[in-house]
């Protein structure tokens, strides 16, 4: 038999090895999960016009998947940090695969809500748990690992619109239910995630007991609600704006530019892309210089562009685009792992939160600005929320809380 101290050695080994094929392929579910969800925003000139929407209506059907992709993620982590559910994450892919398939065979404007709530509550369930097994496998390196994961999702939210462009938009709303094919890749990947994930739920007990992280706070806890409510007004700005871009950008270069509905998919393509390239660049750089700085760059520093962005040609749009998309994307790994840093032990809790209010934010984001968009025009949407990131002058009140290792 091995002895208690043979085993508290490998354990620490285990602890503080990065597993990147179990990182790439949690990483990999992600980019199938976003690049099916953001199929939804990409046809919204199809369904605009086949159902006869307005602008408001595109938000709501935005504000309904958001908030079922964020009610039910803090509640989600909550539990599974008491109760690990490993094959949830395939439940989860099931959801999206359910809603999606709906979509395309939708009716009405009511099934179409119903549709893409589905599609949310399959988010809701597949971020807490997949952000706990990027947190297991990061062997102590977490803003790496939250990097890695989160540029799966954002190279699956930039696929999205080129897949619209090439099998939904010739072939219509049909075309949606020959990409959920994709869902049924992700529930297999995800069954062998599943299994390492419960062989592996040792790692959550011995994380604690190897200097990986410990449960005690690293600041007072009014310090830590008051940097928690800073970094929500960060999430908020971060998460207006692109909401702006996601939802209405392909309407704002068709309006302002004349462009076609397929012409402006590759552009909206070409800004999310830099937002994977983004996070990827944030969580590294988070783990090596502090993660209050990436914060501070990632979302104050995008602002000269974004003001810019409403007043220039079509070739500098869509290069400012793709510059802000890179700045952005960076900050969401450092404010999760910062996060997570000032409440350690409650991984589920804090991802299922914060994933929460992104995607929850984003949503309300969507619907006020379509409706802002009905009375107003969408360049001048475009034109208020040029000045979001100037909220990013917040992150200075943030307490250093430094590297931890």
């Amino acid at each position: 038999m091995q002895s208690a101290s043979t085993v508290a050695v490998e354990n620490t080994e285990e602890v503080n090895r990065t597993v990147f094929p179990v990182l790439l392929a949690i990483s990999f579910s992600h980019m199938l999960n976003d690049m099916l969800q953001s199929v939804v925003p990409a046809v919204y000139p199809l369904i605009k016009e086949e159902f006869r929407l307005s602008f408001t209506d595109i938000g709501l059907i935005t504000l309904v998947f958001q908030l079922t992709a964020s009610l039910l993620q803090p509640f989600v982590g909550r539990y599974t940090d008491r109760n690990p559910l490993p094959m949830s994450l395939v439940v989860g892919m099931a959801f999206t695969f359910a809603g999606l398939v709906l979509f395309s065979y939708a009716a009405n404007f009511t099934m179409l809500l119903f549709a893409v709530g589905l599609v949310g509550v399959g988010s809701s369930v597949f971020h807490p748990e997949s952000s706990r097994v990027a947190h297991m496998a990061s062997g102590g390196r977490r803003g790496l690992a939250q990097s890695i994961f989160q540029v799966g999702g954002n190279t699956g939210s930039a696929i999205g619109p080129l897949l619209a462009a090439a099998v939904v938009m010739p072939y219509g709303m049909r075309g949606v239910t020959w990409v959920s094919i994709g869902a049924i890749v992700g529930m297999v990947l995800l069954y062998q995630v599943g299994r390492w994930y419960m062989r592996h739920l040792y790692l959550k007990t011995a994380q604690s007991t190897t200097g990986v992280r410990s449960d005690r706070p690293v600041v007072a806890r009014r310090t830590v609600i008051f940097a928690l409510l800073i970094l929500l007004i960060l999430i908020f700005s971060k998460y207006f704006y692109v909401a702006s871009m996601t939802s209405y950008f392909t309407f704002f270069v068709m309006e302002k530019f004349g462009v076609t509905a397929q012409e402006s998919q590759l552009f909206l393509f070409a800004f999310l892309a830099a937002v994977a390239a983004g996070t990827l660049i944030g969580g590294p750089i988070g783990d090596k210089f502090g993660r209050k700085y990436v914060i501070w760059i990632s979302i104050l520093g995008a602002a000269p562009f974004t003001l810019l962005l409403p007043h220039v040609n079509l070739f500098w749009t869509i290069a400012l685009a793709v510059v802000i998309g890179v700045i952005i994307a960076s900050a969401f790994s450092a404010i999760l792992v910062y996060a997570t840093d000032l409440v350690p032990g409650k991984v589920g809790t804090i991802a299922g939160l914060f994933f929460g209010l992104a995607f929850g934010l984003g949503g309300l984001g969507s619907a006020l600005l379509g409706k802002l968009a009905d009375y107003t025009d969408i360049i001048f949407v475009f034109n208020v929320c040029a000045f979001l990131p100037l909220l990013g002058v917040f992150t200075a009140f943030l307490p250093n809380i430094g590297k931890r290792r």
